[in-house]
């Protein structure tokens, strides 16, 4: 490895990046050695915890919330104080950390923008120094952006968003650091060089150190973040609870300890939040191997029904029971080019997800493009004052409610939408792309999850296809030669296309697409 930083325990690898040596710097590695050093061991646990409790899954037991916690969930206790700047979270825009993305986001009108080294980053050393960099030249008042096609120049305006950053999930590493010869987790590089580098920046502009937290599953995994931020927040001598995390609950073992998640968390913790494409990834993956959960088209699961719908209303209810914010899900429409009556449907639909979302009582939701902000913000301006912590649902869904499958068609179109938008979603991410626009969407890594695991579901179980047809390994030979064969053009198609066809006709499911591919990533 050639290494830009080498002392007796942290090696990191060299990066060409401008800004890199700014990055890179030895005390902020310092931090990551030492959160590797101290968590590392903890976190493969976890993770080892997960496949336990999948096996457990695999032998017909179900979700169900945990009587070894019941006294948390029925005691009284509340979440530490909400910042200033993050009482008013109607509207959320998430995105990439490629400067022009960054300035657009925060130039949105969107009340906060995350930044995104997760989902909507496709994890190569020199994109993730890129925007590292980015971050912190924004908190130093530098950040611009020229495009070198049209000269044309951007900088941050006045009142720009708030800004969170997600790291990455504890299931991924980061294989440009090692520690003692040890790969360190790409949650551990993403978070400690961020909250170094700009934690007093921010608190002096009069915002702070504000993330968001993916693919958690357990009270514990929440307990194990707590304590990264205890020993973050004193060796950057700042008080305890300084820094502020909002958690995604975007797996179905986290929507039963909701309330849990909270209490390990209660000194940081701000907000829960609805990821619905990932929770639809997760509800197939860990409870799809069976024969009795077959789901639907993914278009036919939507978040006014079924364990979607569950789940958001307990969320607000868990969330606002405790002080905390309730984030709405993701709408992924972005403006549809040439085509007024498409466009004009798409904003439509876009509102009437969000009506949804504000009158049952969410606090914020979450856009992809900076074109669906009016359209967001229209719908929560039937939400009276700044948020709606004091809003509670009239009934709260039960654990039958949370588990009721989605009803809907299993198509051959739903089928082959899953082979175009998964393969070509993950040629992009080998090429370096995380967020990526097709067929009027902006997908990310959740919604090639749903796709290569609900191919994988219906394959494994030869579901029946609503015209009569099993889908087996015939029908779906013919349908992936088809679709590959019109996407030759395509960068990356053949590695996408071969590790895609792989993952979806194994025997065993893989936990994260991103784990094989990222071996791929140059």
């Amino acid at each position: 490895m050639n290494s830009v930083i080498d002392r007796p325990r942290i090696v990191a690898e060299a990066s060409r990046v401008p800004g890199a040596g700014a990055v890179l710097t030895p005390d902020a590695l310092d931090l990551v050695a030492e959160l590797h050093e101290r968590f590392d061991s903890r976190r493969r646990q976890q993770l080892d915890k997960r496949l336990e409790r999948q096996a457990r899954f695999d032998a017909g037991e179900l979700p169900d919330f945990r009587e070894d916690t019941r006294e948390i969930r029925e005691s009284n206790w509340s979440v530490g104080s909400n910042p200033a700047d993050l009482q008013d979270r109607r509207v959320e825009i998430t995105g990439p950390t490629n400067a022009k993305m960054v300035i657009n986001a925060l130039n949105s009108g969107a009340k906060v923008f995350m930044a995104d080294f997760e989902d909507a980053t496709s994890p190569t050393w020199d994109e993730l120094i890129t925007g590292q960099a980015n971050l912190k030249a924004y908190w130093l008042g530098r950040l611009g952006f020229t495009d070198p096609e049209s000269g044309k120049g951007y900088q941050v305006g006045e009142n720009p968003a708030v800004l969170m950053v997600r790291p990455r999930g504890l299931h991924l590493p980061e294989d440009h650091v090692t520690v003692d010869g040890e790969v360190v987790a790409g949650a551990f590089f993403d978070f400690a060089l961020y909250a170094w580098h700009n934690a007093r920046a921010a608190l002096t502009k009069g915002s702070g150190p504000y993330f968001y937290i993916p693919k958690l599953e357990s009270m514990e995994e929440a307990a194990l973040w707590s304590d990264i931020f205890a020993l973050t927040e004193d060796r950057l001598r700042l008080e305890r609870g300084t820094i502020k995390a909002t958690i995604l609950i975007e797996t179905i073992p986290a929507a039963f300890e909701m309330e849990e998640i909270l209490y390990a968390l209660k000194e940081n913790i701000v907000g829960l939040n609805c990821g619905r494409w990932d929770y639809i990834f997760s509800t197939i993956k860990r409870l799809g191997r069976s024969a009795d959960r077959l789901t639907p088209d993914r278009s036919a699961m939507t978040m006014d029904k079924a364990f979607l719908a569950a789940y958001s209303l307990r969320l607000i209810d868990t969330c606002h029971r405790r002080g905390a914010f309730a984030m709405g899900g993701m709408s992924a429409f972005i403006p549809v080019k040439g085509d007024e009556g498409a466009n004009r449907a798409a904003m439509d639909k876009v509102r009437a997800d969000k009506l949804r979302e504000v009158t049952n009582g969410h606090d914020g939701t979450w856009v992809a493009h900076p074109a669906l902000v009016p359209a967001a913000l229209e719908a929560f301006e039937a939400m009276t004052g700044p948020n709606q912590l004091s809003k509670r649902p009239d009934r709260v869904p039960g654990r039958d409610e949370m588990l009721e499958l989605h009803t809907g068609p299993r198509t051959e179109q739903g089928a082959r939408e899953n082979i175009r938008v998964g393969v070509q979603y993950l040629a992009a991410w080998l090429g370096g792309k995380g967020a990526v626009p097709l067929y009027n969407l902006m997908e990310d890594a959740a919604t090639a999850e749903i796709s290569r695991a609900q191919l994988w579901q219906w394959l494994h179980f030869e579901a029946p296809l609503d015209d009569g047809r099993k889908f087996n390994r015939e029908l779906f030979d013919a349908l992936y030669e088809e679709e590959i064969g019109l996407l030759q053009e395509v960068e990356n198609i053949a590695d996408a296309s071969d590790l895609f066809r792989e993952m979806v006709v194994s025997d065993d499911f893989v936990e994260f697409l991103t784990l094989p591919a990222y071996e791929l990533l140059d």
